[in-house]
């Protein structure tokens, strides 16, 4: 297995940085673009919740873990987490309603959860109130990780 953790300010500009360590470190094994895109808009959903809903834009840290674990001669499983220490969500299955949103102040879609459900095999939400919120998700990919 090979594992990464990041942790950043939250601060939009960021989102940017987990995105491309996403890739990277995906970037080892034969994925198709559309795998790689996958991934990067499923990080970018949920550090932009982090900092937008978790932390109300007015800082904090964010911290992403990944891993690969290889499953077979021609498959990985990434996981990956985004995890805060913000206000939390207090019905998490209502925000992972589509369309739900805490930010119509700010034009937020609603769609964030969304979007991770789709480009990803699975989502998880735990959340505690004033305690933060951890996303996990996974995405098997083919492709042999020639580091492990």
């Amino acid at each position: 297995m090979n594992e990464i953790k990041l942790e950043f300010e939250a601060v939009s500009e960021n989102e940017a940085l987990a995105r491309v360590v996403a890739a990277a470190f995906i970037a080892g094994l034969n994925v198709t673009v559309d795998e790689l895109e996958d991934v990067k808009t499923a990080v970018s959903e949920a550090v932009t919740n982090a900092i937008i809903h978790g932390y109300k834009e007015c800082g904090g840290k964010v911290i992403m873990n990944a891993a690969l674990k290889r499953e077979s001669k021609d498959t990985c499983l990434l996981s990956v987490e985004i995890c805060d220490t913000g206000v939390g969500i207090e019905d998490v299955e209502q925000a992972m309603q589509p369309m739900f949103t805490t930010g119509a102040e700010n034009e937020r879609s609603g769609m964030g959860f969304s979007f991770m459900e789709a480009f990803m095999d699975q989502v998880t939400v735990t959340s505690s109130l004033n305690m933060g919120t951890m996303v996990h998700m996974e995405k098997r990919l083919k492709g042999y990780d020639e580091r492990q």
